[in-house]
């Protein structure tokens, strides 16, 4: 477990004085010049009108990361870089590649997938960075507590604090808006994107493991885990004062595994689908199943509303509702001919 991989420095030395990387600096410049390039490019491809609707959001985004967020998030030792923040943005990258490989196979192009991930993840993390703020508002805005220094904290998503399910409805909202946008069947797309939503979970509950949040209870299997004293396990089950937790269940890796084997079934199962829109059906009634029982383990969140279960317990019954309902409106659709419709079949069949 290791929360804060190394740092980076503000400034680099530039001749006899030094060049900022942040803020108003070398990075941003840099950006600024791949950002118009990549604009330029695109530009050459579809128009620049088309291009600047499909880019100006993640490259204003970058600009504010590089030109203000991070100098923001500088701990006196330069710019940490967490565990947590590397895992996401591996977790984004696998997932997207994935979708990308999918798409190609039923005529969905890598620009529109890269687009579409683009929006989805920004909106995702929005999503699930405010469910978190939410459900732990106590620990952002105590009393006494300055807002400059609230506020940072709630930006600063790369030292952790994400809710999964919290991202569920803007990152829909986003997919929908953007199917719409393209003319794209939604319920194809969500086929396409599934697996790789679940290998990005994947790889995102490993950064989990490495910052030492959402984890399980004590136990003695020969594969518990204590974690660091400067973790939140730690500071709820102590070994002994300043020092790490008592051995505790992995409950991250198990979720990691448990995201894993679904995206396998979930490639595994796209060759014999029938209709559009049953893979991520399948996706949307597992997952929340296999949740439920992680919940058995997990320890880091308490019962709400008078139940014995957690808010992402209760959550999850609500989306094995929904899958029921989409497996039910699925059925009710025509199956798609088996020429060249789903990744694994042959556009010659």
């Amino acid at each position: 477990m290791r929360s804060t991989l190394f740092h980076i420095p503000r400034s680099i030395p530039w001749g006899d004085a030094a060049m900022p990387l942040f803020g108003p600096g070398l990075l941003v410049a840099i950006w600024l010049l791949v950002g118009g390039g990549w604009l330029a490019w695109t530009a050459s491809r579809q128009g620049f009108g088309p291009a600047l609707r499909q880019l100006w959001l993640p490259l204003a985004v970058v600009a504010a990361m590089l030109g203000w967020v991070l100098p923001w998030l500088d701990d006196g030792a330069g710019i940490p870089i967490r565990g947590y923040g590397v895992m996401l943005l591996l977790a984004a990258t696998a997932g997207t590649w994935l979708s990308v490989v999918r798409g190609r196979r039923v005529g969905i192009d890598a620009d529109t997938i890269l687009a579409l991930a683009t929006e989805v993840f920004i909106w995702g993390l929005v999503g699930a960075r405010l469910f978190y703020v939410i459900e732990y508002h106590e620990q952002f805005f105590a009393a006494g507590k300055p807002l400059t220094e609230s506020l940072r904290d709630c930006v600063n998503i790369a030292a952790g604090g994400l809710v999964v399910f919290g991202s569920l409805p803007t990152a829909a909202l986003a997919a929908w808006r953007f199917a719409r946008r393209r003319g794209l069947d939604i319920l194809r797309l969500a086929d396409v994107v599934a697996p790789g939503l679940l290998v990005g979970l994947a790889i995102g509950r490993v950064g989990c493991f490495l910052n030492g949040c959402c984890y399980g209870g004590p136990c003695d299997l020969p594969w518990a885990v204590s974690f660091p004293a400067a973790t939140e396990v730690a500071a709820k089950y102590p070994l002994a004062p300043g020092a790490g937790s008592v051995p505790v269940h992995p409950a991250q890796l198990y979720a990691a595994i448990d995201a894993g084997l679904l995206a396998l079934l979930a490639v595994a199962y796209t060759p014999v689908a029938r209709r559009e829109g049953e893979v991520f059906a399948l996706v949307l009634t597992l997952h929340p199943i296999s949740r439920m029982l992680l919940e058995e383990i997990r320890v880091d969140e308490p019962a709400v509303l008078g139940t014995p279960l957690s808010i992402s317990a209760l959550i999850s019954l609500l989306l094995l509702a929904a899958a029921a309902g989409l497996w039910w409106w699925i059925s009710r659709q025509p199956e798609r001919s088996p020429a060249g419709t789903f990744p694994g079949r042959a556009a010659s069949q």
